[in-house]
Formats: C-alpha cells, sequence, structure tokens
C-alpha cells in the first residue's frame, strides 16, 4: 500500500476517538476531584461551649454542606493528635456543627484546628480543660465576662433613623480580657418585625449576626454559654403566648452551646453547669412567662415546675459561689425594664425558700435595662442578696438620673450612657475567696470596681479534717 495512503487520518479514527473519548472522561474526573478540593469557608466560629473537666463541645458554622471535625492535641505534646468524630453541616441546619471533642486531660491546655473536609478552616486554636481541684487544692483563679443586649444594624430592617447599634469594637475590647467564659445575658441580638413574623426569618437573623467579623475574636476565645431574653426569644416583651417560640427555642439551641437545655421533661432553655468554685444557673424568662400586666396576682416568670427543678439544683449545688443568670433583673423593679418583682408571689416564694432552705452564697446576674449597675437586698439576720445588671454591649444606651439615688443601689456601681460589659474574677485562697467586679467600657476603661467576698454572702470557708499523723490520714470527708 502507498505510503500516503497509510497515512490518511480517517484509517486511525476507529482507535483515535475512544481514546480521546476516555481522555475527556478522565479529565472531568480531575476537574470533579479539583472542585471537591476546594476548602469550605467558615462562616463563624469555632466557639467553645463550657469547658468540662475531660470534654467540651465546639461551635461552628460553614458556608456550604461539608464534613467537620476537630483536630486536636496537647499543647506540651503536639504529635499526639486525635480527631473527634466528624458530623455533617447540612443546609437544613444553616451549615453549622456540634463537635465533641472528649477523653481529655482535666487542667490541660490544647491546641486544635477545625477541619472542613479534611482541610484546615480559619488559624489553630487553644482551649483549657476545668482543673481538678476539689479536695486536693484551692478552687483556681478564673475569669468571667458577662453582658446583654447586642444590637446588629442592618439598614434594610432597621427603624428609620440614628442606627441603634453602636461601638460593636467592644468585642475586641472583650477578647483581650481573655475571659476563660463569658456569659451572654440575653438580647443577644434583635428580631426585627420581618423575623419573628417566620421561622425563616429568625433562622436569617441569627445567620446575619453570627456571621459579623467584629463578633469572631470573643467567639474564639475561652468559653461561652447564653441565656435569652425578649428581643432573641421573639418581640419585644414577648411572653409564653409567641406563635414562634418552638423555633426560638430550636434556633437557641443550634446557635449556643450550651451543656444542656431544659429537662426531657420540661422544655425551655434553662440549665446549669459548674466552672471552678462556681455553680450557673441559666434560667429561661420567656418560655413560661405570664405577661407582666396579666391581672392576676398568681402570675409568673419562670413558671412552677422551672422553679422546683433550680430549687433542687441550689439543694445539690456544693458550690460556694451560686450565680443565677436570668433576663429580667430580681431585686429592684426601675420605672423602665423588665423586673421579677412584676412576679410578686412567685419572687417571694423563692425569696423565702433561699431563707427557709439555708442555701448560701447566691448571687444573681441580669441584664435588659441598658444600664450596668449592681444591686443589693438587705435580709436581716441572713446574708444580703446582690444582683449584677450588665447591658448594654452595643445596642442603645439609657440615662435616667433618678436612678442613682434608689435604696437597693450599691453606691459608685451605676454606669449609664455607655457601651460596656462586666468582668468578674474569681481570687483568692479558700480562706479569702472574692468576686472582683468590674464594669468595663468600649475603650477597655475600667468605670468601677466592687469586692464581693465568699463570706459576705453567706459562703464561709470551714477547714475540713486535718491529718492526725504523717503515716495515718483523717478520713477524707464525704462530699454532701
Amino acid at each position: 500500500m502507498p505510503l500516503d495512503l497509510f497515512l490518511r487520518p480517517e484509517r486511525f479514527r476507529p482507535f483515535l476517538w475512544p481514546s480521546l473519548g476516555a481522555l475527556a472522561v478522565a479529565l472531568s474526573a480531575l476537574c470533579m476531584d479539583a472542585s471537591a478540593a476546594k476548602p469550605v469557608q467558615l462562616v463563624s466560629g469555632p466557639m467553645a461551649g463550657p469547658a468540662e473537666h475531660r470534654a467540651v463541645t465546639i461551635w461552628a458554622q460553614g458556608e456550604q454542606e461539608a464534613s467537620a471535625t476537630i483536630e486536636y492535641w496537647p499543647l506540651a505534646k503536639p504529635l499526639l493528635k486525635r480527631r473527634s468524630v466528624p458530623v455533617q453541616m447540612k443546609a437544613q441546619e444553616q451549615f453549622i456543627a456540634h463537635l465533641r471533642v472528649q477523653d481529655l486531660e482535666p487542667g490541660t491546655q490544647y491546641g486544635y484546628r477545625l477541619l472542613l473536609n479534611d482541610i484546615a478552616a480559619g488559624s489553630d486554636l487553644t482551649l483549657r480543660t476545668q482543673t481538678l481541684w476539689q479536695w486536693r487544692t484551692d478552687a483556681p483563679d478564673f475569669t468571667v465576662l458577662a453582658g446583654s443586649c447586642n444590637y446588629g444594624n442592618e439598614p434594610a430592617y432597621d427603624r428609620p433613623g440614628k442606627p441603634y447599634g453602636d461601638r460593636h469594637d467592644i468585642f475586641d475590647v472583650m477578647a483581650a480580657q481573655q475571659p476563660d467564659l463569658t456569659i451572654w445575658l440575653g438580647d443577644n441580638l434583635y428580631y426585627r418585625e420581618v423575623d419573628f413574623s417566620s421561622r425563616s426569618g429568625m433562622e436569617y437573623r441569627w445567620a446575619y449576626e453570627r456571621r459579623q467579623p467584629y463578633v469572631q475574636k470573643l467567639l474564639r476565645t475561652g468559653s461561652h454559654a447564653a441565656i435569652w431574653d425578649d428581643h432573641d426569644f421573639g418581640p419585644n416583651d414577648s411572653n409564653s403566648s409567641f406563635t414562634f417560640k418552638d423555633d426560638a427555642l430550636a434556633l437557641q439551641k443550634r446557635y449556643w452551646a450550651n451543656p444542656a437545655y431544659g429537662l426531657p421533661d420540661l422544655p425551655g432553655a434553662f440549665s446549669t453547669f459548674s466552672y471552678g468554685d462556681v455553680d450557673f444557673f441559666l434560667m429561661d424568662n420567656r418560655w413560661y412567662r405570664d405577661d407582666n400586666n396579666l391581672p392576676d396576682n398568681g402570675r409568673v416568670m419562670y413558671g412552677e415546675k422551672q422553679m422546683r427543678w433550680l430549687k433542687n439544683a441550689l439543694m445539690t449545688s456544693t458550690a460556694r459561689f451560686k450565680l443565677i443568670a436570668g433576663g429580667s433583673q430580681s431585686l429592684y423593679k426601675s420605672p423602665r425594664g423588665d423586673s421579677w418583682h412584676d412576679y410578686p408571689a412567685e419572687r417571694a416564694d423563692f425569696l423565702k425558700f433561699l431563707a427557709d432552705a439555708k442555701v448560701t452564697g447566691v448571687m444573681f446576674l441580669s441584664g435588659d435595662v441598658h444600664r450596668t449597675e449592681l444591686n443589693k437586698l438587705e435580709r436581716p439576720g441572713l446574708y444580703p442578696l446582690h444582683d449584677l445588671t450588665c447591658s448594654p454591649m452595643t445596642s442603645g444606651t439609657y440615662v435616667d438620673e433618678t436612678l442613682r439615688t434608689h435604696e437597693h443601689l450599691v453606691a459608685g456601681t451605676l454606669l449609664m450612657g455607655e457601651r460596656n460589659f462586666c468582668r468578674i474574677r474569681l481570687e483568692g485562697s479558700r480562706a479569702e475567696r472574692k468576686m472582683v467586679i468590674s464594669a468595663i467600657n468600649a475603650d477597655g476603661q475600667t468605670q468601677w470596681t466592687h469586692s464581693i467576698s465568699a463570706a459576705e454572702i453567706g459562703a464561709e470557708f470551714r477547714p475540713g479534717p486535718r491529718k492526725t499523723s504523717a503515716s495515718a490520714p483523717a478520713a477524707a470527708a464525704t462530699p454532701k
């Protein structure tokens, strides 16, 4: 055959086209693999829930569906890397994952990173487990931050006029305090009218607020726990009748990493956890709430069953400090703002319980009223009760000069007209343990400081049994 006939292209088509087809399929597969390997962007977090002795829950939100896991290691032994059980970020859950990091050692600092589809998302962070100090040493010193009322502006849906939110740089100031724990005291965002008329609107508000850059540094610092108040539950002054309260609770669970929410047979956002020598009781002041103006002397803010739970939880607590966090003030009723005073029967019953049961170390935390202050209720023959109100972080401020002289105010602790937060330092030996409370403004300036000793709130230190000889230690006291 002539050479020119042999080399004609049509002789090779039966062989060439299948080869090109296979090559196209291979290239397509490679492109798909490259697309699958494209990093998933982190939208918010990671954020740690309250640290435990041997575990912690890490919250994170991505931009799309992905497999999320935490890689972690003791800082002192960086080669001992492990991974948490993977969790799928799903569209119906707004691409949020709650990841359990377990089998940790107490009192140990760990490094960790979030992996999305096995690719690191964001920088490496650290967490520290709680110290096992009981029956061994003094309780460790630690720092708690508290704040309420965070308003993120969005002009399209805000009310006309001057923006209600301001000084969002306060969150960087808070992060700079290097808190071990931050307690968010409600109104942690503000649903707008277009939000609380549907679940999808409420989901939108949470996603919008949580992805804001200004809050990320604080979310990644220390541990976090939260209660809610009316604006992150539903409409202003909302009560138990709110149509979408089931959805509000689902979103509270989705966007925070509290240790629990309610009980199996009792829904709600309440729970309790321990940190150092403090037990925190996170109260739900909306789910069971009657309206403030309901013409019924038996109206309730927390509800009979939640109060029963609180009383039992206080009775089992062995912590020297017992901090009850509620969205509304407990010890004072100002001309403006919610207060437990509007529910006199329920409040009086609880105060009587504290006296009758001789519960020591109780103090209240609250937000809501757009000012910061420390209130004190004297009880003849008993230790005084305190209510630390911390507000606002970024929402509008409130000034009323008549509040400077009300009967329950601890002198020098009223802060009005400034965005601020509170710092609570637990420090000192067992015999001299105290809380040092400071109100700090958005510029990082301490506006007032006040100390409350354990002895002042009835939690005196009582030395336990001591060794009778070097060879025969006394039996350890049995925990209550």
